[in-house]
């Protein structure tokens, strides 16, 4: 056994003895690239997301020094034609970068890298001959060509140098160079069955194309077949909440909401096995400081960013284009970098299809705003702390203190949101209403009987509280709002989640720039 070939299965062992959601499907896609012009894998995802396990799974599978069978016998990759025919069939090279990067920080980081392996391949091989300058791919050659054999190399935490040093760093530079000497030259097929490299960033841009554009990449972005892979589908998290006895809406709430490709509702894993383990719903980031992260980024004055952000706390998505992004942290030019690095990050969800990001669940809309409080945004923060008052006023029946409180949160966003339609309302009122997020599932424009109710909050199970119809008007009156929610019978659409119902008129007056409030509460 080496230290970075031929490594062996005690890595994935590990996690076997623990609670292992099964995700050997992965083996199947990448046995289909091996010695094929698609071989060349680099697959990026979030923090927390299982990429080191998924390293550690394909290196214990493929790895020749060792006997993996009984640790995918029960897993479903055994149905798949492909399982015999590579099962622990090559030499296999692991190679965990973040190991590099915390012990060395200067320029020579790239040549202790090739130096260690080199020395670790040569001791694996040693009746290989070598020349003076050999580098760990001059030796993979010669080894290649004596034993016909072919490597498959897997690189975990690929851009962690990326992370590290700054573009145009002598490091940097050695970096990309040393990645293009072994993967991109003719001899890296000759040389290499697969290579799967996993990081947070794909293959940084250079101008316009990747520095090793003969990589398929898998992103949060564009994660292709392996969408499945970046994290929990909801079978699998009920799976995990029926065996655990836990509640299944509580782990949506907290962990779901990420789109992955066509995958439409993925959580995120590492939070979901840690709150099975301890029986307890929480934001798992954060004890990391994780906001530190996003409050450097949304800090970022860009024209338009702080709305948007806004918005997204409302519940709203925005227009993201991450096509320009470089794929370096420390290259953000505008808005739709900041948007396209925190999706990398996790704390953005994508949608594809409609090229637009949002928060996608309690967890990560809890850093967000511990990310604005640390960036000091006091008008938000305001809103964010009277919302709390603004609920159980409104649960009270307290016509004038909602009317107060919502003229606050007018206040407080009039220099940053448009103020003049229903639409600009509701996105005041959601972040007004922010703190019922807790016990409520909000809808914007619900469906409902013969029309749109403009805001629904309904009740989470196990909550004792009934649903909230808030309908909003420009320049008319409260009392016709209410009389809006009858006509268009929104009540009997909504009390199919509960029978109890308070009703919430509000209209805006341009001219006393005030809010009116009239409430109705309804049992069906």
């Amino acid at each position: 056994m080496g230290t970075y070939i031929n490594v062996g299965n005690e890595g994935f062992r590990r996690i076997r003895r623990s609670e292992y959601v099964d995700k050997s499907g992965l083996i199947a896609l990448v046995n289909r690239t091996l010695f094929t012009e698609q071989g060349f894998s680099c697959v990026s995802r979030s923090r927390r997301f299982g990429k080191s396990m998924a390293a550690k799974m394909l290196c214990a599978y493929y790895d020749h020094s060792c006997d993996s069978r009984s640790l995918f016998t029960d897993l479903q990759i055994v149905n798949d034609p492909s399982f015999e025919e590579h099962l622990n069939k090559y030499p296999v090279i692991y190679l965990d970068i973040t190991s590099f990067v915390t012990k060395y920080h200067d320029d020579n980081i790239v040549m202790e890298i090739d130096a260690a392996l080199r020395a670790d391949v040569l001791k694996a091989y040693p009746g290989q001959e070598t020349q003076e300058g050999d580098d760990l791919m001059d030796c993979l050659i010669r080894i290649a060509q004596a034993t016909g054999e072919r490597f498959v190399f897997i690189i975990d935490e690929w851009d962690a140098i990326c992370r590290e040093f700054h573009p145009g760093t002598t490091a940097m530079d050695r970096y990309v160079n040393w990645l293009r000497r072994m993967f991109k030259s003719m001899e890296g097929s000759r040389v290499f069955a697969g290579v799967y490299m996993t990081g947070i960033l794909p293959i940084k841009k250079y101008k316009t194309e990747s520095a090793l554009n003969n990589f398929i990449e898998y992103s949060m972005v564009m994660p292709r077949k392996m969408a499945q892979y970046f994290g929990f589908t909801k079978d699998e998290v009920r799976a995990l909440a029926d065996k655990h006895g836990m509640d299944f809406d509580e782990l949506v709430k907290w962990y779901d909401g990420y789109q992955i490709g066509t995958q439409p509702s993925m959580f995120n894993p590492n939070s979901v096995m840690q709150a099975v383990s301890s029986d307890l719903c929480m934001s798992y980031w954060a004890s990391t400081g994780a906001f530190d992260a996003v409050a450097h980024y949304i800090q970022m004055n860009f024209e338009g960013l702080k709305d948007d952000i806004i918005r997204m706390l409302a519940g709203e998505r925005c227009k993201v284009d991450p096509t320009g992004f470089q794929n370096d942290m420390s290259i953000i030019d505008n808005k739709n970098d900041v948007f396209t690095v925190l999706i990398h990050l996790g704390y953005l969800s994508y949608n594809w299809r409609k090229s637009e990001c949002y928060i996608p669940n309690r967890e990560v809309a809890g850093e967000m705003v511990n990310a604005v409080r640390k960036n000091k945004w006091k008008n938000i923060i305001d809103s964010l702390d009277q919302s709390e008052e603004l609920l159980q006023a409104t649960l009270e029946g307290d016509c004038e203190a909602v009317a107060r409180g919502i003229d606050n949160a007018h206040d407080e966003h009039t220099s940053i949101l448009s103020y003049n339609d229903e639409n600009s309302l509701a996105c005041v009122l959601s972040i007004a209403y922010y703190y019922a997020r807790n016990d409520y599932i909000f809808h914007r424009e619900l469906a409902s009987g013969k029309g749109f109710a403009d805001l629904v909050l309904i009740p989470r199970k196990n909550v004792d509280s009934p649903a909230i119809v808030l309908e909003l008007k420009y320049n008319k009156d409260a009392d016709a709002a209410i009389d809006q929610i009858k006509r268009k019978k929104h009540p009997t659409k909504v009390a199919q989640y509960t029978g109890d119902l308070l009703l919430v008129g509000i209209n805006y007056d341009k001219e006393t720039k005030a809010h009116e409030c009239r409430m109705e509460a309804l049992r069906l």
